[in-house]
């Protein structure tokens, strides 16, 4: 019947993998460890990217107002 279901509606969504810092690897497949570390890098990458942009503001504001330099 459930097959059925999948056939007429699709598979049911897959969940996201999603990753809590400290968390427990022992029950992970070595593809949900390489799943777990592809979303962890791309966090790195948008956590990088909003800092140059906060730095990038604070100098621009800097050089306006003449600050001193950021810290």
């Amino acid at each position: 019947m459930a097959g059925d279901n999948d056939e007429i509606f699709g598979a049911p969504p897959r969940k996201a993998a999603s990753h809590e810092i400290g968390q427990s690897l022992d029950d992970l497949s070595a593809q949900e460890i390489i799943e777990r570390i592809t979303i962890l890098q791309a966090e790195i990458t948008r956590l990088e990217e909003a800092r140059r942009a906060k730095q990038a503001s604070l100098s621009t504001a800097a050089a306006f107002f003449k600050f001193d330099k950021p810290r």
